[in-house]
Formats: C-alpha cells, sequence, structure tokens
C-alpha cells in the first residue's frame, strides 16, 4: 500500500488501476475533477507482471492519494490466456470474444472496488472499460456498467441506507484515438502504462497481440507517438 499526503480536502474516488492506458488515463480524469484518487490493483495471477509495475509508476507519478494491491490468484480457475498456459492469439482483432478474456473478470474487479471504496467513505468509482475499439470484453459494455451500478446499490450498506455508488466510466464511448489524445492533453507520458499481453523476455510490447493493436492503431490515427518500446 503507497500513500499520498494533501488529499483531505477533496471528496474520496476509487479508481480501478490495472497499469493499463485506458486505467491511466481515467486515473488522471478522476484527479482533473477534483477527487483524491484512491486506486485498487489486483494481482490477479496475470501472466503480465509488467503491468502491476506500471500500476505503482503511474501511482507514483499521479501523486495519488492511495494506492493498494490485492492479490487474487485467478490462475487457480485459468479458462484465459492471461492466466493459463494458452497461447495469445497474434493473428489480428476479430468479432469474436478471444481467449485473451479472463472469466468475469470486470464483475469480480468491480465487486472488490465497490467494497474498498465503501471502506473509505467514497461514492464515485472510476473504471477505465470501452466499447468501441476494444476486444469485444462482454464486461466493457455500458449494460453491464449499469447492471452492476444497480447490483452496487442493493448489496451494499451505503446503497440501501439512500448513499449509491456512481460508476463513472469515463473512456467508454471513445475511440482509442480519443484515449491518446486524451492520455497527451493530460501530460501523461504513455510509457508509463503498460498494455502488451505477451511481452518478450527482454520487456517490450510484443506490437501483434489485440491490445498492441488497438493502442498502436489508436495513436497512429491521433497523430501522436506512443513511447511504449515495441518488439514488432
Amino acid at each position: 500500500m503507497t500513500k499520498s499526503g494533501g488529499d483531505q480536502e477533496r471528496p474520496a474516488a476509487v479508481v480501478l488501476l490495472s497499469g493499463g492506458l485506458d486505467s491511466m488515463v481515467t486515473a488522471a480524469i478522476a484527479r482533473e475533477r477534483g477527487f483524491a484518487v484512491h486506486a485498487l490493483t489486483v494481482d490477479y495471477g496475470q501472466r503480465h507482471r509488467l503491468e502491476l509495475q506500471s500500476a505503482r509508476r503511474i501511482a507514483a507519478r499521479l501523486e495519488l492519494a492511495e494506492q493498494v494491491e490485492i492479490a487474487l490468484d485467478l490462475r487457480k480457475f485459468g479458462g484465459s490466456a492471461l492466466t493459463d498456459a494458452i497461447e495469445v492469439p497474434k493473428d489480428g482483432v476479430g468479432s469474436a470474444i478471444p481467449v485473451t478474456y479472463v472469466p468475469a473478470r470486470n464483475l469480480v474487479f468491480l465487486a472488490l472496488t465497490t467494497a474498498f471504496a465503501e471502506a473509505r467513505g467514497s461514492r464515485d468509482i472510476f473504471i477505465g472499460v470501452n466499447a468501441l475499439d476494444y476486444s469485444g470484453y462482454p464486461d466493457c459494455r455500458p449494460e453491464f456498467i449499469a447492471s452492476f451500478t444497480e447490483t452496487a446499490r442493493l448489496g451494499t450498506k451505503a446503497g440501501v441506507e439512500g448513499r449509491p455508488f456512481t460508476v463513472h466510466a469515463p473512456l467508454q464511448h471513445l475511440t482509442k484515438a480519443d484515449i491518446a489524445r486524451e492520455c497527451a492533453r493530460l501530460g501523461l507520458d504513455p510509457a508509463w502504462s503498460w498494455s502488451c499481453y505477451d511481452p518478450t523476455e527482454e520487456g517490450l510490447a510484443c506490437g501483434a497481440c489485440d491490445s498492441c493493436r488497438l493502442r498502436k492503431k489508436g495513436f497512429a490515427e491521433a497523430g501522436l507517438v506512443d513511447t511504449t518500446r515495441y518488439a514488432t
């Protein structure tokens, strides 16, 4: 757990901070909106461990009020190329839900984020899901976010006492190019974040997995430089 001072005067918000580009931009947006940002990072046994290092770096660079990292080993379940011995696809973004989908990941993570927010007395939760340029994961869609918001209201002390949570998804309807522009506008270095599903032994982003392809496409369409080091 890391903490930063000077946030006593601002309302608290909890951000699910994976260490990826979208979560970094989301955390910066929450801070820009005047919140003291408390970040939750989940070590779920992901193969791409560089993401966790990036989350810690982002929390430090943005001087967030707090970063809490918890371990939840989803390798015990498997069923995903991110947690199991399944090859990460490199043949482009398709129309089917890919094997990089981690079963119910955002459902589980939002439940944890809600518990963290309730413990911190916060009513505001931020998540960096995107439903335009993405890999088709069902837990990134607006209807999922709306449904979870109602579930959080029904299933928490704060909710039944009339203090429901607002789940903010500020990137929900943005393209990757839009997100790249937000990254630049907010003065963030893209290299602080990590998106690749299958990094090389040298610690380079592969450049060919769905996440790398979408990220590179976004920065190219925005006419911006992605400072991430790619193998391809």
